[in-house]
């Protein structure tokens, strides 16, 4: 990094029209720079802020409202009372994982007839897969229910409805023109479903089935409570939107995981050394869900379901251990790839380097490659894809970058694919590999020819300017209420300028790559307020100096030990003279 020159463009976002920001101020008794965030996020009223500061599980929507919903509630309940055997199937990821846990315990409670089923991220790859549909066969499986995955599956349904078995799909993914002949399927992005909240996660349409399922028989919404601890682990590490439906089921969710939580998820909670009580979604993001991801990228996404079911506390610290140390191999591992492809890319021997960023080494760990694909994201801000080789086959994840739609680019080469899924800023897909070279042609040629120049630029989003005046204890306890944060309601970015280093600058972490800062403003030399700055190093010496910089950061309740500080999360730094 050069000195002095920031690599992303600050924008700052047009503040709300002045009289309605201080009108709904005046009505909620609020800062004026709180109120224009509020109408940012779409809250303009007293009674939309009341929705949004107090969310309330009786605005769920309908279930019913869900096409196929009635059918797939039916045809469960026939399962259950016939004492039919029934597979819960899901991907390995988090959303998948967590998905299972839920719908399985909650049909748990109604029949004994319940097993669930993650597929082989290695031997059997994404989705639904025919060695899954021959072992259900073989064990007598009636009905399978699909989480996370299935919305594709027309030949795999066909091929299961030949074996007699019949298929209630709980999908989020956009499906094709073409939908399998399945019992029932579920996903708000159906062309014909009309339901009102589109963006839930796999996790979520689980949800909507046990909802349903309890809206039909008269049972109590209490048995749907302590599916809520999931759900927010699976909303969060999915990166959904954080509105609407799942701004609810996350409130509750945050509230069940600090104060109730499962026996699995309190065993994470134990090993990421996380405080009970003040777990935030910034923790399932880089704590909790990695550990649960981590299952089925080193061994076996099952044992992510076997914690997340666990009903003992020596069974789920047990196999909790066992996740955690798949964690820490899953780390040092994707620590050496993504150096190796770092090299690749300097060294000139990536597939692709001009509009995309493409690499490919057959002995990479399949598990691994989504990571690495964020990580090259983050050197060289491009829409990347990260390859290897699995059971013959080229395959990988790709990510993209802020506003380039990822998942166009590689429909655009639909035609060299065996298959391939995801949304617009991730992916996953499978090739021969003949085929490899013209796939990296392709997508170089269509993101050069469908990429803005803005959208190769990182930019960070300014919500407001701010002194420090402002951050006072009703400030901050006002903005907590914001929470929780994610897609949609990020927590908000404010502009400082004019600020200094009070004396204690230091670096810190491994390799002392981060920056630690107690910051003033110059207008207000007495107040000090601690600042941390994560791979900021770099502006050690310059900011040592004394020189004056602009920051912009987002505001943070730093926990520890049994006290609360408020600090400043630095998202970049620019010296004084520099425009923005």
């Amino acid at each position: 990094m050069t000195m002095g020159i920031s690599e992303r463009q600050w924008i700052v976002k047009t503040p709300a029209i002045e009289e309605q920001a201080t009108q709904l101020a005046t009505e909620l008794g609020i800062d004026r720079v709180l109120a224009n965030l509020l109408i940012q996020r779409g809250v303009s009223t007293f009674e939309q802020a009341r929705s949004f500061f107090r969310p309330r599980l009786e605005d769920l929507h309908d279930p019913f409202l869900m096409t196929d919903m009635d059918k797939a509630v039916e045809r469960l309940h026939k399962a259950i009372i016939s004492g039919e055997k029934i597979l819960v199937y899901g991907d390995y990821d988090v959303d998948g994982t967590t998905a299972v846990a839920q719908v399985y315990s909650f049909i748990k409670q109604f029949s004994s007839k319940v097993q669930f089923y993650i597929p082989d991220r290695y031997d059997e790859g994404y989705g639904l897969s025919y060695k899954a549909l021959d072992w259900a066969s073989d064990n007598g499986i009636g009905l399978v229910i699909t989480l996370d995955c299935g919305i594709k599956a027309i030949d795999k349904v066909e091929y299961a409805r030949g074996k007699g078995i019949e298929v209630i799909i709980c999908d989020h993914h956009l499906p094709e023109n073409e939908l399998p002949k399945a019992a029932a399927i579920l996903d708000p992005k159906r062309e014909d479903c009309h339901y009102p909240f589109d963006d839930l996660c796999g996790c979520g349409v689980g949800f909507k089935l046990a909802q349903g399922y309890v809206q039909k028989y008269g049972l109590d919404f209490s048995l749907l409570e302590p599916l809520l601890d999931l759900q927010v682990v699976s909303i969060a590490s999915d990166l959904v939107s954080m509105t609407g439906e799942n701004r609810i089921l996350a409130h509750f969710g945050l509230k069940r995981l600090n104060e109730n939580p499962r026996k699995g998820l309190l065993a994470m909670i134990n090993l990421a050394k996380l405080e009970p009580g003040h777990i935030g979604i910034d923790d399932i993001v880089f704590k909790i869900g990695p550990r649960i991801n981590a299952a089925g990228r080193m061994e076996s996404g099952r044992l992510a379901v076997e914690l997340l079911t666990a009903t003992d506390d020596r069974t789920a610290f047990r196999i909790g251990d066992q996740i955690n140390e798949n964690n820490n191999e899953r780390k040092s591992i994707d620590r050496e790839i993504t150096q190796e492809a770092l090299e690749m890319v300097r060294n000139g021997k990536a597939l692709a380097t001009e509009n995309a960023t493409i690499v490919y080494n057959p002995t990479w760990n399949k598990g691994v490659v989504g990571i690495v694909a964020s990580r090259l994201v983050e050197a060289y801000y491009k829409p990347t894809v990260v390859l290897t080789k699995s059971n013959g086959f080229v395959t990988g994840s790709a990510r993209s970058v802020q506003g380039f739609d990822l998942y166009s680019s590689i429909e655009s080469c639909a035609d060299l694919l065996e298959n391939f899924g995801g949304h617009m800023y991730a992916a996953g897909l499978t090739m021969k590999e003949e085929n490899l070279e013209e796939f990296c042609r392709r997508m170089d040629s269509f993101v050069a020819d469908n990429i803005s120049r803005e959208e190769l630029t990182p930019v960070v989003e300014i919500d407001a300017r701010l002194d420090f005046s402002q951050i006072t204890p009703k400030f901050t306890r006002i903005l907590k209420q914001f929470q929780p944060f994610g897609p949609g309601n990020s927590n908000p970015v404010f502009l400082t300028e004019d600020v200094y280093d009070a004396g204690n600058g230091r670096k810190v972490g491994a390799g002392g790559v981060h920056l630690k800062l107690d910051v003033m403003q110059e207008s207000q030399p007495y107040r000090q307020i601690a600042a941390i700055g994560f791979n900021m190093a770099d502006y050690y010496e310059h900011i040592k100096a004394g020189n004056p910089i602009d920051i912009c950061y987002s505001i943070v309740e730093n926990f520890y030990r049994g006290s609360s500080t408020v600090q400043l999360r630095l998202k970049d730094i620019r010296e004084r003279d520099e425009l923005i």
